[in-house]
């Protein structure tokens, strides 16, 4: 048991490495290219407080750093929120927005491009996160409702069906905004659905590393319950776990790590359904590596898609959702038939 923990651990340094270097990287090239000389001189400004930074050190310290950092931040939301769905659903493609977080999110985002200025709906910079959190939030707690009173009360399978139903609601509901709106309205609609990690700040960096921090920590403590519910929930209940709390909780920190990171980026498909996938190929099926290991992997993979979506068609920008879903649907239908090969 030493021997398979030492074996699992092992990784970690590896997918830190490779997570700083593909910062660092993200940060250095660009539209703009930083050079290092110039990291160095901002961030000592910064520490101590001196003024005249130059034009490519205010790019590094508004733009470049808080981007690169609100990139990791949200790749690592949406694969950890991918390990607790699979898990919790014990179904390896469900992904982090089934229970309807994502599309909430994209039908408050759409409701403030189409309705906001009518109705005088504005909170500063912070107008479209709330919207899309809120649109997050209303959306999963439908969900939680209507599984919870429905004739498969405290299942599994009908909140999975209900989260596909609700989904089905609310990206119809994005899609009639999309067709009252006005043109400027309507490619706004759509360049968030398809994300975008433009509006990176300092601001969106704080709430999001809260946000991911607390949640991912509160998950670890579920995650020698998940690995019990593997086996199944009657007899994961036969060995003490309380699978109904359990659910609550997990479907709660989903909820507020996935909905604060899509509030802040738009929707990034593909990061929670591919990372757990190929990390159970490599290492197993602890929840426990999983979380960590998903985390650092998910931050690493959206980093590398932000690298692609600003450098392919540069100086303009590709939408990240684009990026990620080239990526991840063959890499997807590759999982997919060496897992039926394995069956046969």
């Amino acid at each position: 048991m030493q021997q398979f923990s030492k074996h699992y651990t092992a990784i970690y340094p590896v997918l830190v490495a490779l997570l700083i270097i593909t910062t660092l990287f993200s940060i250095r090239y660009g539209a703009v290219n930083i050079p290092v000389q110039t990291m160095y001189t901002a961030l000592g400004k910064a520490f101590s407080n001196a003024g005249n930074a130059t034009l490519y050190e205010r790019i590094f310290m508004e733009i470049r750093l808080p981007r690169a950092l609100l990139t990791v931040l949200v790749g690592a939301s949406l694969a950890a929120g991918g390990v607790l769905m699979q898990a919790l659903f014990r179904n390896p493609i469900v992904e982090p927005g089934l229970v309807g977080t994502s599309s909430g999110a994209a039908f408050g985002a759409a409701l403030y491009f189409v309705l906001g200025a009518t109705f005088h709906f504005t909170a500063g910079e912070w107008t479209l996160p709330l919207a899309a959190c809120a649109g997050a939030v209303i959306a999963t707690g439908l969900v939680f409702i209507l599984s919870e009173s429905g004739a498969q009360k405290n299942s599994v399978t009908g909140l999975l069906l209900t989260g596909i139903a609700i989904n089905a609601l609310f990206i119809s509901g994005v899609g009639f905004m999309s067709y009252i709106a006005r043109d400027p309205q309507a490619r706004s609609i759509t360049f968030w659905t398809l994300g975008t990690l433009s509006g990176g700040s300092w601001h969106a960096v704080a709430i999001v590393f809260v946000s991911s921090l607390t949640c991912i920590g509160i998950a670890l403590r579920y995650s020698k319950q998940l690995n019990l519910l593997m086996i199944g929930e009657d007899e994961a209940q036969y060995m003490g776990v309380n699978t109904k709390n359990m659910r609550r909780a997990i479907l709660l920190v989903n909820v507020i790590m996935v909905a604060t990171a899509t509030a802040f980026t738009g929707v990034i498909s593909f990061v929670g359904l591919i990372v757990p996938h190929l990390l159970r190929m490599l290492k197993g099926s602890d929840n426990r590596f999983l979380l960590i290991a998903g985390s650092l992997c998910g931050g690493l993979l959206l980093s590398l898609a932000d690298i692609a979506a600003r450098m392919l068609v540069q100086p303009a920008e590709l939408p990240i959702g684009i990026v990620t879903s080239v990526v991840g649907v063959p890499v997807f239908i590759l999982l997919l038939k060496r897992k039926s090969r394995q069956y046969q």
